[in-house]
């Protein structure tokens, strides 16, 4: 008994070591003992604050670490919130997501007033003030959409605009209220001058925030530099949102909408920003929030009770309304209703911003305009709201990730899926390993080879060479969590080694660099490239890449005609759909009409995200016309055909003329499908060994040779 005396002497801790110590061991073990329990991580955060708080056991103060690092973890939740939102998408629910804002701050501002007048007895301004906190919501479960990776949806895209719109409007609800008794900002004007000020800097943020990261971006590739930037950027639109009367986290969700384009979710930029936030900043802020929280208020007032009771109950229903209402208006599944009501109905961010408002807002008579019974019954609305949220999503996200019918192994060809990447030289590892990721199936994208082969006779400094490029190659992959083998292979015949690789390993396909031509005379795919198409029957993907391949901006795909009845053509359908997916970015397919009526239906069935248009064609130069519509960051894909297969045709071979004139400065991928046997390497005189265009060159000149002699 006198040791835990003496242990209460020393609470709360105040050493910074302990501190973080203590915190560290909150955030490693919890989720431990809460995956045990079912519990919901975000809960456990929350949980966990309560009892280590002043008002639980007492163990640490809610000191200024605290207050720091809860800061930067809500401008986490709401940049990482719409850096998650798929823009590209937007325009296509942007309609919805206005709707369901709309009524996701009216219904709550509107039943709210009501029920605090007649039932709380509060004046008119602290009714407004007090609904508009039932109307805003923080995502604070939107990680468990993207851990069940179903947060490219459109009910979820549909929550996170809305998000923007009702926050916004609660914030601006906030700051007009607040304008209201400062002594220096009290007439209409001055109301009217915050809203021009807000909508103007929202302006130049999305204006200029998109061109100075593209800049930037470009010109620095190192990946901490990077990541210091962005945050850079993520503390200046909150601070500049702050600067004229705002609140910050709709300046760090805006943030996350304008740069969305710039971070593609398959790199290692993103994988940073995603491990720093989800590892720390955000659970310091979980934390941070559960420390605020006094249970005892349950049981101590019976009027804090009453509010308590009141605010939750009209902050739950209300949300529940807008999402039902909003889901009976566009015939959406209740599954999607009830994922929109988890990610809208916890009370957080803004909610805490305007009870402080409020609650530091003295007037006249000595009394506060938000009292100590609201500001105790916030703290129970943030734990139920955040309790209920964090387990509606978790169970709503959990039904429709597997709710969604993963692609038929038979057509995409994602059975024994294992890419095999050949490297030949520096310049171009960052750019293989990233069409590898972006191609990869997630839940196989640990199935990549790295592969650099040599001459057997080479010298040991050629040999270091290659183990350092292998080194690079595994270093970018693990900066995108994932693990590349390696294999430094000497053969007498370089494209025989990576053939003999490839069968090894059993690679379903091979992903290489373009050849770089040392002479004019030199065939366009260089002799190694041209073995491995005249001996592979396997996918190959040949990369010239000008930009980085994981920043596109479009993605256009020339078909040939009859590239349906290829054997490979539903593997290289969905390895584009996945390139699709994985950058957000829309797919132009350029086809026939059969063709594209396949992949579309392909689409519709497996990769319902996917951004696409079908263009036809009518069979002319489509890619002399193509090269005048790219622009510098798009990716042109060419579906190539292998002589003697169904697809070939003489224009084909045109293609590196084409190329070598129109696309040079261009990101390309020469794609050639899966064939249903390989040429034969061996001298046969049965088959044919010219092309169709050879053989049609010859029948020409004996037809006019032959005409010339009947002339005679």
């Amino acid at each position: 008994m006198t040791a835990l005396l003496d242990l209460r002497e020393h609470l709360p801790i105040t050493n910074p070591t302990w501190i973080f110590f203590l915190v560290l061991c909150i955030i490693l073990f919890a989720p431990v003992l809460l995956n045990k329990l079912k519990i919901p991580h975000l809960i456990g955060m929350i949980l966990a604050g309560i009892l280590i708080g002043e008002h639980g056991f007492d163990i640490l103060a809610r000191d200024s670490s605290f207050e720091l690092f809860g800061q930067v973890g809500l401008y986490y939740i709401m940049f990482l919130a719409g850096l998650e939102m798929n823009m590209e998408d937007f325009p296509a629910i942007r309609g919805k997501a206005i709707v369901f804002g709309i009524l996701a701050f009216i219904i709550p501002i509107v039943l709210g007033f009501f029920s605090n007048i007649l039932i709380l007895k509060y004046g008119i301004v602290s009714s407004i003030l007090l609904a508009s906190m039932y109307a805003s919501h923080t995502l604070i479960s939107y990680p468990i959409v993207t851990r069940y990776g179903v947060s490219r949806h459109r009910c979820v895209s549909i929550a996170v605009g809305a998000t923007a719109i009702t926050d916004s409007l609660t914030l601006l609800v906030l700051a007009i209220v607040g304008s209201m008794y400062r002594t220096d900002s009290v007439d209409s004007w001055s109301r009217l001058e915050l809203i021009l000020k807000v909508s103007l800097m929202g302006l130049f943020i999305i204006y200029s925030f998109p061109r100075i990261g593209r800049w930037f971006l470009r010109k620095y590739e190192d990946g901490i530099v990077q990541f210091i930037f962005i945050l850079a950027m993520v503390f200046l639109a909150a601070g500049l949102m702050e600067l004229v009367g705002m609140e910050g986290i709709l300046g760090a969700f805006f943030a996350g909408l304008v740069l969305n384009r710039l971070i593609p979710p398959v790199s290692p930029l993103r994988n940073y920003l995603e491990f720093v936030g989800n590892a720390l900043f955000i659970p310091y802020f979980l934390i941070g929030v559960g420390m605020l929280i006094d249970v005892r208020v349950f049981f101590g007032h019976i009027e804090s009770m009453k509010v308590a009771a009141v605010m939750t109950l009209m902050a739950l229903s209300t949300k529940w309304i807008a999402a039902w209402t909003t889901q009976k208006i566009y015939g959406m599944k209740r599954i999607e209703r009830q994922l929109m009501f988890g990610l809208s109905n916890a009370q957080a961010a803004a909610t805490l911003a305007a009870v402080l408002v409020g609650y530091n807002i003295v007037l006249p008579d000595g009394s506060r305009l938000l009292n100590d019974d609201v500001l105790n019954g916030t703290i129970v609305l943030i734990l139920i709201t955040c309790i209920i949220s964090s387990i509606t999503t978790d169970i709503a996200a959990r039904k429709m990730a597997l709710s969604e019918l993963p692609p038929d192994d038979t057509q995409s060809g994602t059975d024994n899926e294992k890419i095999l990447i050949s490297f030949s030289n520096q310049k171009n590892v960052k750019n293989l390993i990233y069409l590898a990721l972006l191609v990869s199936n997630p839940k196989k994208i640990h199935g990549l080879v790295g592969l650099h082969v040599m001459y057997d006779n080479c010298s040991e400094t050629d040999r270091e060479q290659g183990k350092k490029l292998l080194l690079q190659a595994q270093e970018v992959a693990a900066k995108a969590d994932v693990t590349l083998q390696t294999q430094n292979r000497l053969a007498t015949n370089l494209s025989n080694g990576i053939l003999h690789a490839s069968k090894e390993n059993d690679a379903s396909e091979i992903i290489v660099g373009l050849h770089i031509r040392a002479t004019q005379d030199e065939s366009f795919f260089g002799p190694v490239l041209l073995n491995l198409l005249n001996k592979m029957d396997r996918q190959i993907m040949i990369l010239h890449a000008v930009t980085p391949i994981n920043r596109v901006h479009n993605i256009h795909v020339a078909i040939p005609e009859n590239a349906e009845y290829e054997a490979g053509f539903y593997r290289w359908t969905e390895r584009i759909a996945r390139m699709g997916e994985n950058t957000g970015r829309r797919i132009f397919y350029h086809g026939h009409a059969k063709t594209l009526s396949l992949i579309q239906a392909y689409l519709q069935r497996y990769h319902t995200s996917v951004l696409y248009e079908m263009q036809e064609t009518d069979g002319g130069n489509e890619l002399k016309r193509l090269s005048t519509e790219l622009q510098p960051d798009d990716l042109m894909v060419i579906i190539m055909a292998r002589h003697g297969s169904v697809s070939f045709r003489p224009s084909l071979e045109h293609v590196p003329h084409q190329i070598n004139a129109y696309y040079t400065d261009k990101n390309f991928i020469l794609l050639f499908p899966d064939s249903y046997a390989p040429a034969s390497p061996e001298l046969t005189f049965v088959e044919l060994h010219g092309t169709r265009g050879t053989y049609e060159k010859k029948k020409g000149w004996l037809d006019f040779l032959w005409k010339k002699e009947e002339q005679n």
